[in-house]
């Protein structure tokens, strides 16, 4: 089970844990004459970047690493204890202004001069987007620091976090670094494939024992894997594993209809938009979606009655407030909750200082039902609790790029057994889950796991 420890305050996940459970044995005989199982090569991330660890003294804005001068490596739970959970919103401004660079990069003249006086006069303005996210920081800044202590100080009693992380190395947590399928434009080219008529195309195609698959049937209808193991997909060359009991649509969301032909009701939701921001526009390393693009998402059209919506969000206010005030209320949910992604190190530090202005060492999940007809009273007696106003999930990140945590057992109390799932816009499949999006099987690529051959 991925949750490790669970309190009042929220959950402690384990990412690897949650993966190694996933049923990666594979029963093709074709693509697996050993009988081997599969394992993810990749382990959660460690942080071992003096940025990355709050240094700040006494008189700045703790972080989640102060300690007391005499003690180099205080515990982290000590660490927690000696900062200050409450702090103002000028204290941050302040703090905020102060990692700002106090000097030009460039060497000499009237260009040092220059840089230089940008940057200081940068450090006492602040635009309003930017007031709006201190003061969201100032009003749960103590929700996460509390809940996170105690969860820390659980998974270091238990073993799962250690204190001694300035021996681990890094080098052990290797990604690899050179698969590039090319799904997103894949799918691009799908769109020049000949149009098929829905009356003669299957809505549906059932993963057997064979590997290949007509890679048309891939890019056109929902692909299961029925059975109890593993399956390989091939796709122009390249293989990808599919855990055991889920599907998957491979498209953008111009192509979303054959989800819509496949005619299943969720009960669970879970969307992790590609929010629009100025640094993805400026990288073009992400495709991204515009508010309103995300809005034409037909979620009335798969969700079940009382379905369960959660929702990705940065810490932009803009995209916060999009969110509760006009996307869920065009696909008529209520909003019930809003809970917090915190990442952690190893040793149980935040993997950012708290209070660091550019990035902070969390992200946002809004909560929310569809409106219908099933009553708080009828979810009562089904045992299903009410979705607690803030709850915090604290995980040490994988060490793939933008991989949110498992929410499936974090969800599990929450809903009835046996729900249908959903999740849009992954990059990766859950067992028991219908996953959808444009690189919907990019960290299922058979590199990202290693083969532990069976001892029989």
């Amino acid at each position: 089970m991925s949750v490790v420890h669970r309190l009042r305050a929220g959950w402690l996940v384990d990412h690897l844990s949650f993966i190694n459970q996933c049923g990666y044995e594979i029963c093709d005989s074709l693509a697996n004459p050993g009988g081997a199982t599969l394992r993810p090569s990749v382990t959660s991330s460690e942080y071992h970047d003096a940025s990355t660890f709050p240094a700040t003294s006494s008189k700045d804005s703790p972080g989640l690493g102060d300690a007391v001068e005499e003690t180099e490596a205080a515990a982290p739970e000590q660490q927690l204890l000696q900062g200050d959970p409450e702090v103002s919103l000028a204290e941050i401004k302040a703090s905020s202004s102060a990692e700002e660079p106090q000097e030009g990069t460039k060497s000499g003249g009237e260009d040092s001069v220059a840089v230089a006086r940008k940057k200081r006069k940068r450090k006492c303005v602040f635009n309003q987007g930017e007031l709006d996210a201190l003061e969201y920081h100032t009003k749960i800044r103590k929700l996460i620091w509390e809940g996170t202590l105690h969860l820390v100080q659980e998974g270091l009693k238990s073993g799962f976090l250690h204190r001694a992380t300035t021996e681990l190395s890094c080098g052990k947590n290797i990604v690899p670094g050179h698969i590039d399928c090319g799904l997103a434009e894949l799918c691009e080219m799908a769109k020049q494939f000949p149009a098929v008529n829905d009356s003669d195309h299957p809505a549906v195609h059932v993963l057997d024992d064979e590997t290949s698959s007509p890679e048309q049937d891939l890019l056109s209808c929902v692909t299961e894997n029925n059975s109890n193991c593993a399956k390989i997909v091939v796709l122009m060359g390249q293989k990808y594993l599919v855990p055991p009991k889920s599907s998957f649509l491979l498209s953008d969301i111009s192509c979303l209809q054959p989800l819509l032909n496949y005619k299943k009701k969720y009960d669970v939701i879970v969307i992790d938009p590609p929010w629009e921001n100025k640094s993805v526009k400026r990288s073009n390393r992400y495709s991204h979606l515009s508010s309103w693009q995300i809005k034409q998402i037909p979620v009335a059209a798969l969700a079940a009655p009382d379905c369960l919506i959660v929702t990705w969000v940065t810490n932009r206010q803009k995209h916060l407030r999009f969110v509760k005030d006009e996307l869920y209320p065009h696909w008529s949910v209520k909003t019930l909750a809003e809970w917090h992604w915190v990442k952690i190190t190893r040793s149980g530090e935040f993997v950012l200082p708290l209070d660091s202005f550019h990035k902070k060492p969390y992200e946002v999940l809004i909560l929310g039902r569809v409106q219908g007809s099933v009553k708080e009273a009828q979810r009562k007696s089904e045992d299903i609790l009410p979705i607690p106003e803030h709850k915090l999930i604290v995980s040490i990140p994988c060490s793939l790029h933008s991989h949110k945590p498992p929410l499936t057992a974090v969800l599990a109390e929450f809903v009835k057994p046996d729900v249908e799932c959903l999740e849009l816009f992954a990059r990766n499949l859950q067992p028991g889950w219908t996953s959808w999006g444009n690189e919907v099987l990019k960290f299922q690529h058979i590199d990202y796991f290693t083969v532990l051959q069976n001892e029989n």
